[in-house]
C-alpha cells in the first residue's frame, strides 16, 4: 500500500538567514531529493502564507510506495544529511503524520 509521509514544522532564521530564506532554503533541499530515493514517489514542499499563531510554517508532502520505501527513505544518507545540516538547525517544532493509502 501507498504510504503518505506529512511532516510539518515550525522554524527559525539559522546562519544568518531570515525565516523566509531558511525556509526557501528548506523547500530547495528537500525537494531537490526528488527521483534519488528509490520508492520515494512525489515530495513537495510548501510554505506557509498565513503566519497566524496556530500555522506552521514549512510543511512536507510526500508519497511513498511502501512502509518499507518510507524506512528506506528516512535513513538515506541524503535524507540524512537533508534533515541534519538544513532543517534540523532551524526547526523550533515538529510534527508528523504517516498512513496508507
Amino acid at each position: 500500500m501507498m504510504v503518505k509521509h506529512i511532516v510539518m514544522w515550525k522554524i527559525q532564521g539559522v546562519n544568518g538567514q531570515s525565516k523566509e530564506e531558511t525556509a526557501q532554503e528548506i523547500k530547495r533541499t528537500l525537494e531537490d531529493l526528488n527521483g534519488k530515493i528509490e520508492g520515494l514517489i512525489h515530495l513537495e514542499v510548501g510554505i506557509d502564507f498565513l503566519q497566524s499563531d496556530a500555522s506552521y510554517d514549512v510543511v512536507l508532502y510526500s508519497e511513498l510506495a511502501n512502509k518499507e520505501a518510507l524506512d528506506f527513505y528516512q535513513n538515506h544518507p541524503l535524507h540524512v544529511k537533508a534533515a541534519t545540516e538544513v532543517v534540523k538547525p532551524a526547526a523550533t517544532s515538529r510534527i508528523v503524520v504517516d498512513y496508507e493509502m
